[in-house]
This record gives C-alpha cells, sequence and structure tokens, in this order.
C-alpha cells in the first residue's frame, strides 16, 4: 500500500512538474511576442504561440558567447532620454559560466557620431541600438541584445516576485522636490523584505561618499538576490504571472524564440557562481575634465584586454573540467 501510493505521489509530482514547464515555455512565448522589437519573427516563432503547445523549450544552439545589455531607464522630466543603470550580462554557452558587469555611467567615451561624452548620453543620442554600439566598442566585444525597462518596470518585476530579501548595509537618505518627491530614499540598515518601491530606493541611492561605485554595487547585489529568486520553486509556478506584470514595461531585439532559448541557457547558471563586478574597474580609472566637468576616463587597450582575460580563463576553466571527466572515465 505504502508502495503504491508513493509511486502514485511521484506521477502527480511528475505531471504537475510537466504542466509547469510546458506552461512557462508558452508563457515565455507570450511574453516574448508582446515585448520583442526584433525585426525578424520567423514563423516558427508565430506557430509556437499557440493555446495548446506541445514543443518543448528549445535549448541554446551555439559555443559563441552571448552578450546582453541591460538598461534601466530615468524617465523623470530632464533625465528622460539617459539610461540610469548600464549592465552587460555575458554568458559562456559551453562552460556555463557567466559575468554580470555594471558599466559606470559617467566612463568618457567615443560614441559613434557624436564624439566624446559620458557613457549615459548614448541614448539620449540614439537609444538601445547606440548605447549597445558604445559599450561593445569600449568593452571590445559584440552586444548582440538589448533588454531595456524603466522605473516602474522595475517596481512591477519586484512586486511581481513577491518582493526581494536584502541586507542593508546603512541607512540611506535622500530627498529632492524636483520629481515632486515620488522617488526619495529613506531605507534603515539592516536586512528587509523590499517592494517595488523600496528595491528602487536601494539601487538608485548614490548620496554618498563613493557615489556611482557602491550605488553599482548594489545594483549586482539585488540582480543576484533576483536571479535566486526567478529561480526558485515558488516564481517558477508564478512565472506566467510575472512575466505578464512586466510586459508592458519592458523593451528588447531578442525574437521569442531567442528568448526561449535564453531562458533555458539561464536555468544551467549556478547563480552563486556568476562573477559580479564593476567596469572599468578601479585600476584601470583616471580622473579626467571634459572642459569644467569631471568625468571618468579609461585607457580602452588595458580594459579591453581585462576583459578578455576573464573570458579566457572561463574557457580555461571549461577545458580543465573535460579533462577531469576524461580521466574519470
Amino acid at each position: 500500500m505504502l508502495k503504491k501510493w508513493l509511486w502514485g505521489t511521484s506521477l502527480t509530482l511528475a505531471l504537475a512538474v510537466a504542466g509547469v514547464i510546458v506552461y512557462y515555455g508558452y508563457s515565455i512565448v507570450h511574453f516574448a511576442n508582446s515585448i520583442s522589437t526584433a525585426s525578424e519573427t520567423s514563423s516558427s516563432d508565430t506557430n509556437q504561440n499557440t493555446d495548446t503547445p506541445t514543443t518543448p523549450i528549445p535549448k541554446w544552439e551555439g559555443k559563441e558567447r552571448v552578450n546582453i545589455l541591460l538598461l534601466g531607464g530615468d524617465t523623470r522630466g530632464d533625465d528622460a532620454g539617459r539610461s540610469d543603470s548600464v549592465m552587460v550580462a555575458s554568458i559562456d554557452p559551453v562552460s556555463k559560466k557567466a559575468h554580470l558587469f555594471s558599466v559606470l555611467r559617467d566612463t568618457y567615451v567615443e560614441i559613434p557620431g557624436h564624439g566624446k561624452s559620458r557613457l549615459n548620453a548614448a541614448f539620449s543620442y540614439g537609444g538601445a541600438e547606440l548605447t549597445k554600439q558604445t559599450v561593445g566598442d569600449l568593452l571590445g566585444i559584440p552586444i548582440q541584445h538589448y533588454v531595456y525597462t524603466d522605473f516602474i518596470g522595475f517596481m512591477a518585476l519586484v512586486d511581481a516576485v513577491d518582493g526581494i530579501d536584502i541586507d542593508v548595509e546603512k541607512d540611506m537618505y535622500y530627498t529632492s522636490k524636483a520629481d515632486k518627491h515620488m522617488y526619495d530614499i529613506d531605507l534603515k540598515k539592516g536586512l528587509q523584505h523590499m517592494d517595488g518601491k523600496t528595491a528602487l530606493q536601494y539601487v538608485r541611492f548614490r548620496h554618498d561618499a563613493t557615489s556611482d561605485f557602491t550605488r553599482t554595487e548594489r545594483q549586482r547585489i539585488f540582480m543576484t538576490e533576483l536571479a535566486k529568486k526567478m529561480q526558485s520553486t515558488t516564481s517558477l509556478f508564478k512565472i506566467p504571472e510575472i512575466l505578464e506584470a512586466v510586459a508592458p514595461y519592458i523593451e528588447t531585439d531578442l525574437s521569442p524564440t531567442q528568448m526561449l532559448k535564453l531562458a533555458s541557457l539561464g536555468f544551467d547558471i549556478n547563480v552563486n557562481e556568476i562573477d559580479k563586478q564593476q567596469i572599468p574597474p578601479n585600476k584601470l580609472l583616471t580622473n579626467e575634465l571634459a572642459g569644467s566637468a569631471q568625468v571618468l576616463g579609461v585607457n580602452k587597450p588595458k580594459l579591453q584586454a581585462y576583459i578578455q582575460n576573464l573570458f579566457e580563463e572561463d574557457a580555461k576553466s571549461s577545458e580543465d573540467e573535460s579533462t577531469k571527466v576524461k580521466d574519470l572515465n
């Protein structure tokens, strides 16, 4: 009797998990179709968006590293045309190694067709596409895709996953009349459960001695905690609801099929092993003046060599693991 009960329970669990995977796949397709700005949408993408999906989630193909630009927009008043947050997620599909780079927005760079300026000005000149090109030129890597959201989309995402637990390192307070106090910051030190509004305060605060340096560090902490939450069992069952909540606020050039494949690849990544760091690193930064304004200069050849070294270490790690497996066999 016990054996029969265990078998029945296992079968029920298996069917439930299979249902979640199918529903998850359908929801990703539906979500991707609603937000994608990709110019090419194949007929297979369209055919997958049906009420009775039977095709499993496609796997990521190829061995080329994929680099995705993550943009957060400041949609208030005069700052509406500049990117508030610039990050790059870089994944090696072979080694399953991933990097999350916070690119300092005040880095003084060459913006194609517009001369030199702060990095975040690229968005005001040419949106996500020009920012993608500018960041790729700076880092010396191809940026294949981008994902963009604004303050409202950020808050909707955090609320959709039922909040994030973050240990705030110190009291944070800032108030401004410019936006009618809509985005004032008032956080207390200590571990707390954050909703969308408080999480936005946490990732935006930069009114301390280290300004954007510690702010980008907090953004990386947040992204790590968000990834953990998205991979949790609870959030997995809520994927359709989560995607529906954030779809109106997200823009991307990823096609629906590419999004499905990335979702599959993302679940193969160990979140705790993601390399998270500020780019350019402090050792490659210099303080410079652009007119009367202070900006962050960088030795671009050294920065690009630094990035390539990180990627070469990923490849070496993958080769070492393959050798170990062969030796064991």
